[in-house]
């Protein structure tokens, strides 16, 4: 059993598909086949399924994968205190965050760290949380920006900011002459939401229920209608098709004619999401979370409370 054996059967879990996983693994599909099928029978038992099109992982062989992904993070956490030992804030951090935040806090963000930090290049990916979790757990991430409640055995979470929620329709719309809107305006609109697998849609839902009505199967009006970024939906709202609610932060957001087309107004009593940062507890790294968090409050997003506390 060797070190490249289990990066080879970590990659194929993930991928479910050989030729994907070799690809990831910089090596031929054949190797990478003789290679997993040299693990099983040194292990005698069956890692993975072979069907047509994917593969599928056994149930041993996910225990087998799961204590794979430990073994090479150990290994990465043994060559990251070596280098924590010269300088904690050399070589590059892995960050990700949720699709609602990581557009509207990089631009800020990165010039900040790399003047702070310049030795430390940030490997960016922006995804669902559900995905960062995963990604995060097999330390494929050293760190992610998500909104709570984010709870993950042997997962950090530090607090950073809450970020209220603000209102966005066509410029011609009634409500451009009012200078707040209340929650409950808006189930008589048609309003613009993210597709399922966005925390952002579930929270808008939460302050809002009745703004997405049963579907017109079910004898209902459909309130809600999905696009797949907030910036699809800034479109669509400045085209005239409803309105939506975005987090303060991207309220603001790019859009040579947002000013033109489209409204911002607040909320009478604002709905409101808590931006966190969550990172392994066996993270070596401490200080460069830290250069992180400290990053972010330099970034002073005028629209959002800071919240107290650091990474120590």
């Amino acid at each position: 059993m060797t070190l490249t054996e289990l990066r080879y059967i970590v990659a194929l879990a993930r991928e479910k598909h050989f030729g994907r996983a070799a690809e990831v693994c910089f090596v031929s599909q054949p190797t990478l086949s003789v290679a997993v099928k040299k693990l099983e029978e040194e292990l005698g038992v069956a890692l993975f399924e072979r069907g047509k099109t994917e593969v599928a992982v056994t149930p041993v062989g996910e225990r087998v994968v799961e204590q794979a992904r430990r073994v090479l993070d150990e290994l990465e956490g043994v060559k990251r205190i070596a280098q924590q030992a010269q300088d904690p804030l050399a070589g590059p951090l892995r960050l990700g965050a949720i699709y609602t935040i990581g557009p509207y806090l990089f631009p800020r963000l990165v010039p900040l760290l790399h003047e702070a930090a310049p030795q430390m290049p940030l490997v960016i990916e922006e995804n669902y949380t559900a995905r960062l979790r995963d990604r995060l757990v097999s330390g494929e991430l050293d760190a992610v920006l998500v909104c709570l409640p984010f709870e993950e055995p042997g997962v950090v979470t530090l607090p950073l900011y809450d970020e209220p929620f603000m209102v966005m329709a066509p410029a011609k719309h009634a409500w451009a002459k009012r200078k707040q809107i209340a929650t409950d305006d808006l189930a008589n609109e048609t309003v613009l939401l993210l597709g399922a697998g966005h925390c952002f849609r579930d929270q808008v839902i939460a302050a809002c229920p009745s703004c997405v009505g049963p579907p017109a199967a079910e004898g209902g009006l459909q309130k809600a209608v999905e696009g797949s970024s907030l910036e699809t939906i800034r479109h669509m709202v400045a085209s005239g098709m409803g309105v939506t609610v975005l987090p303060c932060t991207a309220a603001s957001g790019p859009g040579a004619y947002a000013s033109k087309l489209t409204e911002i107004r607040p909320f009478t009593v604002p709905p409101e999401r808590r931006v966190a940062l969550a990172w392994r507890v066996s993270f070596p790294r401490p200080q460069a979370i830290e250069a992180v968090r400290q990053a972010i409050r330099a970034c002073a997003l005028d629209c959002v409370k800071y919240l107290g506390g650091s990474t120590d």
